[in-house]
């Protein structure tokens, strides 16, 4: 059966599964397979919790005598040209976001910005790989005016992969850092993948990138596009530009549209590095005609609630949560926005950093002589790859370890800062401290 043909099961039943766990009615199952796990063997029990159709890649499981099973080369490639064939035929424009840090923020507060005056789809959670991207194009909608996709990546070609899914009109990179080092092998790695936005959208008619005023290595690459751009560079007649006003401890800024009056919006978001994403989603939503005055209204009324630049006040300590991920690049620029914040009694508990390749001993070894040099004298570090660099704080082996240690004698009266890889499991803590 060709993708025509899948695309026509569809439209009668516009809702695609690829877990049995979450079969709605009608659905059509798609059998995905990975190291530990083959979808095909779960196609018929698929069908009796209630899905219409189930799609496989192995023969053996397609029995002639259930017509609703469906045979097809690759489920996982099926999934994807489904997805692109649905977009191409809504033609819904797309928003297309990656960056090594802030996508996530950047998505959901752009996706606020244009719903002050539009019907929004946009990605939700974290299903920004090569199976989340097509599943949220599934849930494309003929009454939804635009779509945000955010992209991740930790492997060259992913991106590219992604973006001959998702085709978007326009797109923003949120910054190039050093993440999944392991993986790209190198920050021009990481640059050469995330510029595959990029490298998309020279090829689309009447594309537009959105991109930071300041960022060098973005601009390196950005030959050929037309730009819109934002960012806290003071170039005369940016998009979008801005200042910090305060950060004590949530984000306070100010900006303007090209040569406009300036605008103060008070945020729910801690971190003075937030102003970007900020700046980047007012940029997106005056190039889509959004006013200004919706614009102060959504960012205002934004609040976090995954984990990243969250303020958690409990009744024995102030928490500032940043749990999801943790990289070089982003735990650099936490621990300088919490240096800079003027609170009492400060404290860390910071996780270790994965999937950074050989610079991890250098790396870790740069987190711990921040601290010290910046008289953060309260730290517990969590994870073993602190332990080789022999930090004069003590240092738990996992998070587990952590909770011990926060039974026997809780903080008190502390400002903490909580971040790490989401593999580390910090999300846990707040509820104890």
């Amino acid at each position: 059966m060709n993708i025509e043909d899948i695309y026509k099961l569809f439209q009668e039943h516009p809702v695609v599964t690829t877990d049995t766990r979450d079969c709605p009615p009608d659905s059509i199952f798609i059998a995905l397979k990975g190291a530990s796990f083959n979808g095909n063997q779960f196609a018929k029990l698929a069908l009796e919790k209630g899905c219409a159709y189930a799609i496989v890649d192995e023969e053996e499981f397609a029995d002639p005598a259930e017509p609703r099973i469906i045979l097809v080369n690759d489920g996982l490639e099926t999934l994807q040209q489904l997805a692109r064939h649905h977009r191409r035929t809504l033609g819904t424009p797309i928003v297309g976001v990656t960056g090594t840090n802030g996508k996530t923020t950047t998505k959901e507060l752009i996706a606020a910005v244009l719903g002050e005056k539009y019907n929004v789809l946009y990605t939700q959670g974290n299903l920004n790989n090569h199976i989340g991207v097509p599943k949220t194009l599934l849930t494309l909608r003929p009454e939804h005016d635009i779509a945000v996709v955010e992209m991740g990546a930790n492997h060259p070609g992913e991106i590219r992969t992604l973006v001959n899914i998702a085709e978007p009109d326009c797109g923003l990179i949120t910054n190039i850092g050093k993440a999944h080092l392991l993986g790209f092998g190198s920050l021009e790695g990481v640059l050469h993948t995330k510029g595959e936005l990029y490298d998309f959208l020279r090829t689309k008619e009447d594309s537009v990138v959105f991109i930071d005023d300041g960022n060098k290595l973005l601009s390196s690459i950005a030959d050929g596009l037309r730009l819109v751009r934002y960012g806290t560079t003071g170039t005369p007649g940016l998009c979008a530009g801005g200042e910090v006003v305060t950060c004590d401890p949530m984000l306070r800024f100010r900006w303007r549209h090209a040569d406009g009056p300036w605008r103060k919006v008070d945020t729910h978001l801690i971190g003075s590095y937030n102003i970007l994403n900020m700046l980047a989603a007012a940029c997106v939503g005056l190039h889509f005609g959004v006013t200004e005055e919706q614009i102060d209204h959504a960012l205002s009324n934004y609040k976090p609630s995954n984990n990243r630049s969250q303020l958690t006040i409990t009744p024995h300590n102030s928490l500032i949560v940043d749990t999801y991920n943790a990289n070089p690049t982003s735990m650099e620029a936490a621990l300088t926005n919490f240096r800079d914040m003027v609170a009492e009694n400060k404290m860390v508990i910071l996780g270790a950093m994965r999937e950074i390749g050989e610079s991890e001993e250098e790396e870790h070894r740069k987190v711990v002589e921040f601290l010290k040099d910046n008289g953060i004298q309260k730290a517990w570090l969590v994870g073993d790859e602190f332990k080789k660099v022999a930090p004069p704080y003590p240092v738990f082996h996992d998070v587990e370890e952590v909770k011990a240690a926060i039974e026997k004698d809780r903080p008190e009266g502390c400002c903490i800062l909580i971040k790490g890889s989401n593999s580390n499991r910090l999300f846990e803590l707040p509820p104890l401290l």
